[in-house]
C-alpha cells in the first residue's frame, strides 16, 4: 500500500533506534543483575545458575550501546528520516493490539480462557475485520479449527493445552 508523501512521520530513525537501543540495554542490564544476583560464578562443581543468563546479558547490553552509538551519530539525512508513517503505524498496530489481547485472554494473573476459546476469537475477528468473510463463514471456521486443534492436541497427542471454564465445563479441565 502506497503511503502519501505528506502523511505524517511517527518520529525519526534515530529516535526510535535510540529507543530501542535503551529498552534492550535496560533489559539486558537486568538479565546480568538478576543473573548476579542467583549467582553467575564458576562454582566448584561447574557454572552456577546465573552464569550462562549473564554472559547473555552482556551480549545484550554490549549489543544495545553499539545500536545505541550508532543511532547517535547518524547524520541528519539518516537518521532525520521518518521511522514510520501514521498509515503505516495504524496497519502496524491493527496486528498487534488484537494479538497482545489474545495473549492476555489465554493466560494472565486474574482469569485464563485457556487456549481454544481466544485462538476462535481471534480467527473470527481477523477474518470479519480483515477478510470481511461474511457472518456465517467467521462463526464456522474458528470453531471448526479449533475443534480439529483440540483433538489433534489434546486426544491424539495428548499434549495438554492451557484450558478455560469452557472446556472445564464440558469436563475436560
Amino acid at each position: 500500500m502506497q503511503q502519501s508523501s505528506g502523511e505524517k512521520a511517527v518520529g525519526s530513525v534515530r529516535l526510535w533506534e535510540s529507543i530501542v537501543a535503551l529498552l534492550f540495554l535496560v533489559f539486558g542490564s537486568a538479565v546480568m543483575w538478576d543473573s548476579w544476583r542467583i549467582g553467575a560464578r564458576w562454582g566448584g562443581d561447574g557454572p552456577q545458575a546465573g552464569y550462562f543468563p549473564f554472559y547473555i546479558g552482556v551480549f545484550i547490553v554490549v549489543s544495545a550501546l553499539a545500536i545505541l552509538y550508532a543511532a547517535l551519530r547518524m547524520d541528519a539525512a539518516e537518521g532525520g528520516g521518518p521511522f514510520v508513517r501514521r498509515g503505516e503505524l495504524k496497519m502496524v498496530l491493527t496486528v498487534f493490539v488484537p494479538s497482545i489481547v489474545y495473549v492476555f485472554l489465554i493466560d494472565n494473573p486474574w482469569f485464563s480462557l485457556g487456549i481454544y476459546v481466544p485462538s476462535a476469537l481471534f480467527i473470527g475477528a481477523f477474518m470479519r475485520y480483515l477478510g470481511k468473510y461474511r457472518w456465517i463463514v467467521v462463526a464456522a471456521v474458528p470453531v471448526a479449527v479449533m475443534v480439529a486443534f483440540f483433538l489433534m492436541f489434546e486426544i491424539w497427542f495428548q499434549v495438554p493445552l492451557p484450558k478455560g471454564p469452557l472446556e472445564t465445563a464440558l469436563g475436560f479441565g
